[in-house]
Formats: structure tokens, sequence, C-alpha cells
């Protein structure tokens, strides 16, 4: 055992075999680090891609993910390789994503990033509508999205009286904007003044809402419409948006009956193909 020791000892004490040891085992590391990277470099990357074109502004589902075997000399840039990380976000609002193609950074985004992330929670066949408030319209600035509201309904009568009643209710505030038209509410250290409250109600109440702004114009009729925070959703399950007031709905179609639908203000467009939800 002891001449064992000895002559290992020896054996590796001799420069010239250690300078040999030296180079196989340097060629032996480079041989594996080479085989490595020449893995890399070859081995396909499972990466997920498209199944269909994707629309901006479109929410993606795991259904619309396909997945793919891909040379890694063919994944160039910013491509986003987990899945998890698309499922459930939204292409950007300026970008579709062709069928077949891989997801890139900056073509996927949260919801909250979108521009007016407010319009993705516009329902299909729904119109955005946005009313003008101020600091006491809007109740010292204490209508937040996310709260209900009713629209009440302000004018004069054929007899001189001011009537004023309910119009439609139970509407979701989608947002609330300044003069400037920035968020409100949003994270900042700067003091923001409701001047718009926006939300969206279907189409035969975004047009009879168009009208009653209308109304306003007329001094002799002198109409306004006037958000109030619906305070049952506070403690009960909101009911159905709904026109509340067959009696003002009258009147204000009557006093509009002559007006040519391209006359009344343009507050809002239908949303249709810019935000979309993919059905399950």
């Amino acid at each position: 055992m002891k001449n064992l020791a000895f002559n290992i000892k020896k054996f590796l004490s001799n420069k010239n075999t250690v300078t040999i040891l030296g180079v196989v085992l340097g060629i032996v590391v480079i041989y594996f680090a080479y085989n490595f990277r020449l893995n890399q470099a070859i081995k396909p990357q499972r990466m997920p891609y498209a199944l269909v074109t994707i629309q901006p502004r479109t929410k993606i589902t795991d259904k619309m993910i396909g997945y793919a075997d891909v040379p890694p000399a063919m994944i160039k840039g910013k491509v986003i390789r987990n899945a998890n990380l698309i499922i459930d976000k939204y292409s950007n609002y300026n970008t579709m994503i062709p069928e077949g193609s891989l997801f890139y950074d900056g073509t996927i985004v949260t919801a909250d990033d979108l521009p007016d992330s407010y319009l993705v929670n516009v329902p299909v066949g729904f119109v955005p509508f946005s009313l003008n408030v101020d600091v006491n319209t809007s109740y010292g600035n204490s209508i937040f999205p996310g709260n209900y509201i009713d629209v009440y309904f302000k004018a004069v009568d054929d007899t001189g009286k001011v009537m004023v009643g309910k119009l439609v209710e139970n509407i979701q505030v989608l947002d609330v904007k300044d003069r400037n038209g920035k968020h409100v509410f949003e994270n900042t250290d700067e003091e923001r003044i409701s001047n718009s409250i926006i939300f969206a109600v279907p189409e035969e109440m975004h047009l009879l809402l168009r009208k009653g702004y209308f109304l306003g114009e007329d001094n002799e009729i002198n109409a306004e419409l006037i958000p109030v925070p619906n305070t049952s959703s506070y403690y009960t399950e909101v009911g159905a948006i709904n026109v509340s007031n067959q009696y003002l709905k009258t009147f204000i179609e009557l006093k509009t009956a002559v007006v040519p639908e391209d006359q009344l203000p343009e507050i809002g467009e239908e949303i249709t193909v810019e935000v979309q939800e993919t059905e399950e």
C-alpha cells in the first residue's frame, strides 16, 4: 500500500505527467462544454404560438395557444417562452398577432395596461356614454369606478313646471376622468377633479340618453342628466339596468321626434371589434 502511494506521488511529481494530465483534462472539459453548447444551439425548444389570428385588445385564452418545438436559431428577439405569461392577458391595442406567430414582449399586456382599459369591461352590444359632471354633481369626487348610479332627468314641462325623475337605473360606472382625460382615481399625488363619468348602456338606452342630453340645448326645456349614487348596491344585489320612468322616456322621445339621429350629440362608440372577449 505504501509502495502504491509512493508511486502515485512520484508519478504526479513529474512535471511532464502533470502537463499531460492538464492537457487531457482541458480537452475533456472543452469537449463536454462544446457538446453542451451545441445541443443548446440545435435542440428544439417547446414554445407557445398563436393558433388563430388575434385581433388588438383581445383576451387570450388557452384555446388560442398551441405549442411547437422550435429550433433556437428561429427564436429571435424578446420571445415569451412561458404560456402562463400569456393566458388571460390581452393583445396590445396596436398589435395584431398573426396565426402561427410566437408571442413577443410588448405585444401582450394586462387589462390594466391597455389604454382606456375600462373599455375591456364594456359588454358586447353596449355603448359607452360619457356624462359631464363637476364637484357638486359627482358628490365631491365620491363616485368611483365600480360604483352603481341611477341617471335622473330634470326638465321643464309644457306647463312651465320643473319635473325630476329617475330615468335609467342600475348603471355601473366604468371610469371617472378629469377635464384632461386623466383617470381621477389612479395612483397619483396630483389632485384631480371629476369632469366626466363613463358608463355603458344598451343601444336603445344610449340613444335615449343622447336625446335627453340634446334637450339641454333647448332653453325652454332646460334639460339635465343627473347622476345619483345607487346606495342599494351597497347592501343588496343590483338589479338589471333598465328605464325606470316611462313618462320621462315618452316626454324625451316626443320632444326629439323630428330630430334626425345624426344631429344628436355623439357620446361614445359601440364596442364591436376593438374590445373582444373570446367565448370559452
